[in-house]
């Protein structure tokens, strides 16, 4: 093919473009965006990066793509467009921001709904696909391509978890994002039970059984980012609810530069994983952020140096150098039978992902009284109520006081938009509830494009920590209460609901998110 110089088309339909893949005409549809098949973009590396709107077409060329290609795309679209070069990471974000988008649920739903009915299960069950990649699916059937926009959109907004909820009047599907839940889709009640098989069928579960509880995983790409994916399923009254957990395999590789603790919180936090043995506690209601911490702390020891073994329930994220067992009740595999195995294993870390019940609290600090470095969380909800939930499990005060090195507390909050949010003078009950002096300026929410109308974008942590010194050891071996232990923890270091005012005054989040998470200590402030 021949052309003019700098011009990627040469003379359009002199040869054929030697390529066994051919796209099909584009066709106009109303709410239909322009679009090439996704096989066909990641194979040649072109992607479609704007639709136009009223401006040209924009097409990304990967560096070192043969630019041929862009005659098929043409031939496609049936319409010009202009042309960009893109190197391999900004080719892989046009890739995966484009088919996630235009992955979305929407239009698959419309679709499913009207043209899909129960007596349908077996046939779409036997017409998944089996590529690998979850957006190079050729497969057209609406379940299928239901699914693959649904878990596609949500990776693409940072979703963490999916509800998929049957009721009488329809299946509502919710996201949680940034920590709280919103609707995004709802279809007809008889789309149910498709959309329950399917994803049953994806985590190899039984699809026979709707009478009991089901676990199961996921693996999937995204336009070359891998997503684990937990299943869950649970028995309702109109039908089987499904809750999908999205895990980025990307976040093994957070270390702990990228968590946002404050200096005094960093410093405890390292000088007690240099340790050589001892008990390190990290502790926050469920969704804190409480295992992405532990797993910081573990590629922070994680040099080659060491044996670091872990007993988890399950198994979040797979980490290179570090060996790794799942807890299974079912066939006798509890935290405290799984522990006292690894220590069998010649360990120099331990990381136990919770301690539940006395049994594994003994083996815990046994563990730490034989040279073990011990990282563990408790569902407390702050740092010193951690100690009292131990000695709660009948640990002695006195091991207490020699083998617990640091407790670490945690909570997220919603960061506000840098884009858009707005400053204002706190109101009197804010003032109240957070002890500022009348007249404070702070940020408040307002919603814009960037954070999708919400006034937030991503969380941030609050963190308090507690470093064991002498002192404390003393008042944990006398058998000091709560406040006894908090007044000497927190003479120089600043608490949760002080570290939450901290962020409001510096416009990292809001006075509602602030309140939120520490209504307890600063109403009794």
């Amino acid at each position: 093919m021949t052309g003019a110089p700098g011009d990627p088309f040469g003379q359009a339909g002199d040869e054929p473009v030697d390529d066994p893949v051919e796209m099909t005409p584009w066709e106009a549809v109303p709410g239909r965006p322009v679009d090439i098949p996704y096989g066909f973009a990641r194979r040649h590396g072109v992607v479609i990066v704007d639709d136009g709107e009223g401006r040209a077409i924009r097409v990304a060329l990967k560096e070192g793509s043969d630019p041929r290609m862009l005659v098929e795309v043409r031939r496609h679209l049936a319409r010009p467009f202009d042309v960009e070069m893109a190197d391999q990471s900004a080719f892989e974000k046009h890739l995966s921001d484009r088919y996630a988008l235009i992955a979305g649920a929407g239009g698959a739903a419309a679709e499913m709904a009207g043209s899909i009915g129960n007596d349908d299960l077996d046939l779409i069950a036997s017409d998944i696909p089996t590529a690998d990649d979850l957006l190079d699916s050729a497969d057209d059937a609406p379940a299928i391509r239901l699914i693959n926009g649904i878990i596609a959109e949500a990776a693409r907004q940072g979703v963490s978890d999916i509800h998929i909820e049957p009721y009488e009047t329809g299946l509502v599907v919710r996201m949680r994002m940034d920590g709280v839940l919103t609707e995004t889709l709802r279809m007809p009640p008889h789309v149910a039970p498709v959309v329950v098989s399917r994803i049953k069928v994806m985590a190899r579960l039984d699809i026979a059984e709707r009478r009991v509880p089901q676990d199961g995983r996921i693996g999937l790409s995204l336009g070359g980012k891998l997503l684990d994916v937990r299943v869950s399923t649970l028995p309702a009254r109109a039908g089987e609810r499904v809750v999908l957990r999205i895990l980025d395999k990307a976040n093994t590789g957070i270390g702990l530069d990228v968590l946002g603790m404050a200096s005094h919180v960093d410093t405890v936090f390292r000088q007690a994983l240099a340790e050589p043995n001892g008990i390190i506690l990290v502790t926050g209601p469920t969704g804190s952020g409480k295992t992405t911490t532990l797993y910081a702390g573990l590629r922070q020891l994680n040099d080659g140096s060491r044996n670091l073994l872990t007993v988890e329930d399950p198994v979040e994220y797979a980490v290179e150098g570090v060996g790794q067992t799942q807890v299974n009740a079912k066939v006798g595999l509890t935290f405290a039978a799984g522990l006292r195995a690894i220590l069998r294993q010649d360990p120099d870390v331990v990381m136990i992902g919770e301690i539940r019940d006395r049994e594994t609290a003994e083996i815990a600090v046994q563990a730490s009284l034989t040279g073990h470095l011990v990282l563990s969380t408790v569902h407390t909800n702050d740092a010193v109520g951690a100690i009292t939930r131990l000695r709660d499990m009948k640990v002695e005060p006195f091991l207490l006081a020699s083998t617990l090195r640091a407790v670490i507390a945690q909570r997220l909050v919603r960061r506000l938009c840098q884009s858009c949010r707005e400053p204002v003078v706190a109101d009197k009950s804010a003032c109240a509830l957070l002890g500022f002096d009348a007249g404070t300026w702070i940020y408040r929410s307002v919603g814009c494009e960037a954070c999708n109308h919400t006034g937030y974008k991503g969380r941030i942590g609050v963190f308090e920590a507690v470093r064991i010194d002498d002192t404390l050891r003393r008042i944990i071996n006398e058998g000091g209460d709560e406040s006894l232990i908090s007044r000497h923890a927190f003479l120089n270091a600043p608490n949760l609901s002080s570290s939450a005012r901290a962020l409001v005054r510096q416009g990292d989040t809001s006075a509602e998110e602030a309140i939120r998470i520490s209504r307890s200590e600063v109403l009794d402030a």
